[in-house]
């Protein structure tokens, strides 16, 4: 994995990882105040609460949220991505002032927007490195453990054998716990999860009495019962995944400490003497030493002082009543009930309707569509023909791409989208869509009610059904260039009125057109994302020549552009619905730019006086999963 491709990927789950450890905290608070209701009853029911706060770093709300949007009856409607480049085209939806997004915020600092690989790749290795010296040190401790029992001796008979059998029938405990005996000096306590055994250290038997030792094998089958081991387990690889934040391991000292409280509540309720119980604790401790590892379960683990108080307590027994075992239900239900709930309220889309392309289940559709390969696919003349009127609520298309539909729809840069199929920028179609009058009618309605119509919702709708496009946004930091305003100022002039913008191979002539169209173009003939910095608003008159290289002329063959016209046809006043009217035109090339034109980038350095910098940018690209050839109709 190299270094760019973990700092993609950890850009990507980072604001998930922020907003789970925030419910996860939560959760924890919530566990704690039920804690605090139940502290003077038994540790039993304190430890479930706690355990359940630390699984919670391990189960995300988000799962609970998709299995109640999945029982939602409803479809769901996907959210719409705009991606934060304008493309050009023609359409007679919104005014140029409300047109021309960026490819970054426009609030993120460049400084910031520049280090952000670096921090994110070096946050990453850092989150690593804590993992592994985690895992690394839980290893090494379950290897100390592990010889311990290697070269341990099975115990097969004895006081202490005897014991431990009618401690496990009293217990419940159906299967026979093998007992090993260890010449290490490490305390009694219980190996393994799937198959524990006992680790009796040799000596220890010497210094305890009958008593002492069956309130210890007692305290130890009671470990065994309760799984103790095995939801210690759980809790390491909660510190071992999520190392970097404290609670966790504040979390594993409280998990400590009401479990073995838990099992000293057991022993005392089965009789046992609380004096010579506490006894038998001290006298480990005093001749073994404590257990390395949180899951293999001893009997002198937590805070000593507190539990001798805790067990010579007359209230250790003091069970839940019918009220405290209602709030525990009730919060058990409500914690998984709220984001099920929640699910079912906010239905998210299922595989197919989840991709990026697929509209609102609102959003209005055409109600005729006739899709049919490109007519002039084969002329030597290439014309292209975008139209997406509100008037009617038609849109025409003539000699498009899929690929330049994708840009219509989402607004976005030809370099903003990535993967799909071979002819997704070859194929060219004729497409021709209406809505119904009454569709027409309610959507003329709302405009005149001043309410914003997303009119490339039914763009976005057309792909979906029609094609079959499944997309899903990748946020990539990728080379690109900065758009910003030489040293000596911006050479373009203000101009508003008749919005146009004319294209020839090597030249470019607008008039009232906004930025962003030209940050559109550029990208267009470089091959690589653009993204305006320049601050520049308005609309502006400008002419820019130059001499197309190579490969720009490759791109532009293969995408087959040839030379595109931009004109306007009208426009009309707001107060009638209507806004301003493009017209795109892509025609054979049939002119040259002069022979002393300079290159784009100088070009546009010494005639508008702007600057194009090579930058890495993080940058939002739609991979296209999934399309289809539409059949003719």
């Amino acid at each position: 994995m190299t270094g760019e491709y973990f700092s993609f990927l950890w850009a990507a789950i980072a604001p998930g990882v922020a907003n789970h450890l925030w419910q996860s905290t939560i959760f924890a608070i919530a566990a704690g105040l039920l804690t605090l209701l139940l502290r003077k009853h038994n540790a039993r029911a304190r430890h479930w609460l706690w355990l359940a706060a630390s699984l919670k770093f391990l189960v995300p709300f988000s799962l609970l949220v998709s299995m109640g949007s999945r029982l939602s009856p409803e479809p769901a409607a996907a959210p719409s991505v705009r991606p934060q480049v304008y493309f050009a085209m023609e359409e007679i939806s919104q005014p140029f002032s409300q047109l021309g997004l960026r490819v970054t915020p426009a609030h993120a600092p460049s400084i910031a927007l520049s280090i952000l690989p670096q921090l994110t790749q070096a946050m990453g290795a850092l989150w690593l490195a804590g993992f592994l010296a985690v895992l690394v040190l839980w290893c090494a401790r379950w290897r100390r453990v592990s010889a311990a029992t290697k070269h341990a001796v099975p115990l097969q008979d004895g006081r202490e054998v005897e014991m431990l059998r009618r401690m496990e029938h009293i217990g419940g405990i159906r299967r026979p716990l093998a007992m090993l005996l260890s010449r290490t000096s490490l305390e009694p306590g219980i190996f393994g999860i799937a198959r524990p055994v006992l680790v009796w250290p040799e000596g220890i038997s010497q210094h305890l009495d009958d008593q002492h030792l069956e309130a210890i094998l007692a305290h130890e089958v009671w470990h065994v019962r309760r799984r103790d081991n095995l939801f210690a387990a759980l809790h390491m690889l909660v510190e071992a995944v999520f190392w970097f934040y404290p609670l966790v391991w504040w979390l594993g000292a409280r998990l400590i400490d009401e479990r073995e409280r838990a099992c000293d509540e057991e022993v005392v309720a089965l009789g046992k003497d609380r004096q010579i119980y506490a006894e038998s604790i001290l006298k480990v401790c005093e001749f073994c030493l404590g257990s390395p590892l949180p899951c293999v379960s001893g009997v002198t683990g937590a805070d000593l002082k507190r539990r001798m108080v805790h067990i010579m307590n007359d209230s250790i027994s003091l069970k839940l009543d019918f009220a405290r075992k209602a709030l525990l239900t009730l919060a058990a239900i409500l914690a998984i009930a709220v984001p099920v709930t929640f699910g079912l309220l906010h239905p998210s889309p299922g595989w197919a309707q989840s991709q990026l392309t697929t509209a609102t289940a609102t959003s209005p559709v055409y109600s005729s569509v006739s899709i049919k390969p490109s007519q002039s696919s084969g002329d030597t003349l290439i014309r292209s023909k975008m139209k997406l009127s509100l008037k009617d609520g038609s849109f025409v298309a003539e000699g498009v791409s899929l690929q330049r539909l994708i840009q219509m729809a989402y607004h976005v840069q030809d370099s903003q989208i990535s993967g799909g199929p071979d002819w997704l920028n070859s194929a060219k179609f004729d497409i021709e869509a209406k809505l119904d009058d009454s569709v027409v009618a309610a959507m003329h309605q709302q405009t005149a009610d001043h309410k914003k119509f997303d009119d490339q919702a039914m763009l976005k709708a057309l792909l979906s059904e029609r094609f079959k496009l499944a997309m899903h946004p990748q946020t990539q930091t990728v080379p690109a260039y900065d758009l910003v305003v030489d040293e000596g100022g911006p050479k373009l002039q203000k101009a508003d009125g008749m919005h146009m913008m004319h294209m020839e191979r090597g030249e470019l002539t607008a008039s009232g057109t906004p930025i962003e169209f030209l940050v559109e173009q550029l990208s267009l003939h470089l091959g690589q994302a653009v993204v305006d910095k320049t601050g520049l608003k308005g609309t502006y008159a400008f002419d820019l020549h130059w001499t197309p290289d190579a490969a720009e002329d490759q791109r532009l063959e293969q995408g087959g552009e040839g030379v595109r016209q931009f004109v306007t046809l009208r426009t009309t006043d707001p107060g009638e619905g209507q806004r301003v009217k493009l017209h795109a035109e892509q025609a054979a090339r049939t002119q040259s730019p002069g022979p002393n034109a300079p290159p784009l980038l100088v070009a546009l350095q010494e005639q508008l006086g702007l600057k194009l910098e090579s930058q890495t940018e993080p940058i939002q690209i739609l991979v296209v999963d999934h399309a289809e050839t539409p059949s003719a109709e």
